[in-house]
């Protein structure tokens, strides 16, 4: 027997026109569903995180409103900028965000610029809270990969392998609509992201028991290292990457995010100092004079 055969299966998009629920004129729909979903677990598991660290995890729960007003929004508008040509005839277009087309590079830059802000606002490390949301995002992402299952989209180029995604005639891209299976590169980062989200898991225990200490700011530097690697591989297979020039969009974010994050490491672990942050370290107290000195 051919050992790719023991890996076979075949996944069926239903496509955004098949919801959740439908009762009545309402209307849940898998995308929504699942977002919300990982928003839920991945509060859940970061007051979890912060409590294991010491830290108060009513900030984690008012860091998450900031990053959900962050994040979502300029998804969207990420993505829509990539595309524009899809949205100049009818800009109404740009609400209906439960039909997909949200870019999660534009989410983390969204969530990172409400996380500044937050921090600062709080007078709080920005390290150290973002150490407590990488586990939790990156499993988030994993979730979330499943909604471009549901509404048919970010598949990768046609494939006979086991492992293959059919996707209905409508839903397919121009130039391939002779074509019926394609790869599941949702699956593929699905099952990436849930690979991270492990490492990260253990890093933090074995620094919560004492068995690897880790500096301030390792955990959401391994993230953008190890999701990007992931990132960067799967993107090269999909049809229908954002696109500027010749350049796919998200292939070089992930080259900066992975230069970023081995470019922290290095000035946390081989140069010994501190990463820069929003507030700014608490100053050693003066040492009083000697009372023996006349």
């Amino acid at each position: 027997m051919n050992r790719l055969s023991l890996l076979a299966f075949q996944f069926t998009s239903p496509g955004p026109e098949v919801p959740f629920l439908q009762w009545g004129f309402i209307s849940v729909r898998w995308y929504g569903l699942l977002i919300a979903s990982a928003v839920l677990i991945g509060v859940s598991l970061s007051r979890f995180l912060a409590r294991q660290r010491k830290v108060d995890p009513e900030l984690v729960s008012d860091l998450a409103i900031w990053l959900v007003i962050g994040a979502i929004p300029c998804a969207r508008l990420y993505y829509v900028a990539f595309q524009w040509q899809d949205y100049a005839q009818n800009p109404a277009s740009i609400l209906a965000i439960w039909q997909g087309g949200i870019a999660i590079h534009g989410a983390i830059l969204g969530g990172l610029i409400a996380s500044l802000v937050f921090c600062r606002w709080q007078k709080v490390s920005f390290w150290q809270m973002a150490d407590l949301i990488a586990p939790a995002l990156i499993l988030g992402q994993a979730i979330g990969r499943w909604g471009n299952f549901f509404n048919s989209e970010a598949f990768g180029r046609p494939t006979d392998l086991p492992w293959k995604l059919y996707i209905p005639p409508a839903n397919r891209l121009p130039g391939y609509t002779t074509y019926e299976f394609f790869h599941p590169t949702f699956l593929y980062e699905s099952l990436w992201n849930l690979m991270v989200f492990g490492i990260l898991m253990v890093l933090f225990f074995r620094d919560r028991s004492g068995k690897l200490p880790l500096k301030t700011g390792t955990l959401i530097l391994v993230y953008l290292v190890a999701y990007s690697c992931g990132r960067f591989w799967i993107e090269g297979l999909r049809t229908d990457s954002l696109m500027l020039g010749p350049l796919r969009i998200a292939q070089v974010v992930s080259l900066t995010e992975i230069a970023i994050g081995i470019l922290g490491l290095v000035w946390l672990y081989s140069l010994g100092r501190s990463l820069p942050d929003v507030i700014l370290p608490a100053a050693k107290p003066a040492v009083p004079p000697s009372s023996d000195n006349p």
